[in-house]
């Protein structure tokens, strides 16, 4: 089994907070990892219809079937359960760790838990695998084949099935399951084809008006579903960094998926040697490297603080890390060879902003402490540098 690093993260909480609430998509191993951690907690899950119709529709008969320390999954098919456990909770808010939430729809089910349980419960988001665990479990691959593999945890599991059935199988789950109860799409096609133009322009800041054209639809539509996707853990945004000094900046955010190897699927690529020529390697790239600053900052219970910086004048630092007031700068290349170009936007972004540290550039290369003054960084090492500035 796959250790995952935000196990000791869950057990302290856990040992904290009565409950504790996981996020994260489909299939990204909350089930797995709960079930691992807390093999002795009574697990329901309320996929289950006979179990949610008792959620729904007798709360005390469902509480008192399934026992006290209980993991509850996909609680936000049921939002309404958690008034019952704040009630449950409150009878004696010294015990801890009675339940463990999961779910899949961040917005409805943070919503629910900001009424019911705000200060009763610490939440966490678990994505799928990280390049770090994936090492660590000894199956970590090229890049072009992380590419189009991607980080679900059933995809490193022996007889997995070929990652460009596995993502085809997950999109018309996605469609099915999640979609279809988040908003009412009138054309599937045209939602289709918005998701795949997201695909073709990853680590990019996304016009939705250019995009209305192409897709069919209004550009308000496109910004609702984005905001679907994004709810839903498919896509994440950059925000872009600001400072008094940098005022003249690109102010729209950069958007990359939460699991690239549906990217990849997206964009039609099937194999290792086809993703080493495609056009969109290095942008697939910077979407690995940006989620697995992500994954580290999650895991650890942090916030991400990472950000982007692109002015008018064609200076672009890839992402930032904000940490304690210091800015730290990467600019992320899918290239072996050091080249002193690749720290240029870096210096100057450093040279303009007072608060800013080390400088990183992380590639496919070997590690050098300095080249040009300047850190060069292996990508399967991102973790360990996050962590350490």
């Amino acid at each position: 089994m796959i250790n995952r690093k935000i196990e000791d993260t869950i057990r302290k909480s856990v040992s904290q907070v009565p409950v504790v609430t996981i996020l994260g998509p489909r299939q990204a191993g909350k089930t797995t990892l709960v079930k691992k951690l807390f093999p002795d907690y009574t697990y329901v899950n309320l996929e289950d219809k006979a179990a949610r119709e008792l959620a729904e529709n007798d709360y005390i008969g469902f509480l008192k079937k399934y026992r006290e320390p209980m993991i509850i999954d996909e609680v936000q098919r049921v939002p309404e359960l958690l008034s019952a456990i704040q009630v449950r909770v409150d009878e004696d808010r010294r015990k801890v760790g009675r339940f463990i939430l999961t779910g899949s729809h961040q917005p409805r089910l943070r919503e629910a838990v900001a009424q019911s349980l705000a200060g009763r419960t610490t939440i966490h988001t678990l994505f799928p695998l990280s390049l770090e665990e994936i090492a660590e479990y000894g199956k970590l691959e090229e890049l072009d084949d992380n590419i189009i593999r991607g980080f679900m945890p059933e995809l490193y599991l022996d007889n997995a099935r070929d990652p460009y059935v596995y993502y085809r199988d997950y999109l018309d789950t996605y469609i099915e399951k999640d979609l279809r109860q988040m908003i009412a799409v009138k054309d599937l096609n045209a939602f289709l084809r918005f998701l795949t133009l997201l695909a073709g322009r990853v680590g990019q800041v996304v016009n939705l008006s250019g995009m209305s054209g192409e897709v069919g639809v209004s550009s308000t539509t496109l910004g609702e579903w984005l905001s679907v996707l994004e709810d839903s853990f498919v896509v994440f945004r950059l925000q872009p960094y600001f400072s008094n000094i940098s005022k003249r900046i690109v102010k729209s955010p950069k958007v990359y998926f939460v699991e690239p190897g549906l990217a990849a699927y997206l964009l039609g690529i099937e194999s290792a040697r086809q993703a080493s020529r495609d056009p969109l390697r290095g942008n697939l790239f910077e979407n690995i490297v940006v989620l697995e600053a992500t994954k580290t900052r999650l895991n650890d219970n942090k916030e991400p603080n990472l950000f982007y910086v692109r002015t008018e004048k064609g200076v672009e630092v890839d992402m930032i890390l904000k940490k304690e007031g210091i800015l730290f700068p990467f600019e992320i290349k899918s290239s072996m060879t050091p080249n002193k170009d690749f720290a240029k936007n870096l210096k100057l972004f450093c040279s303009s902003e007072a608060d800013s540290a080390e400088m990183t550039v992380v590639y496919c290369g070997d590690y050098y402490e300095s080249f040009q003054n300047c850190r060069y960084i292996n990508y399967t090492g991102v973790a360990e540098v996050i962590r350490k500035q």
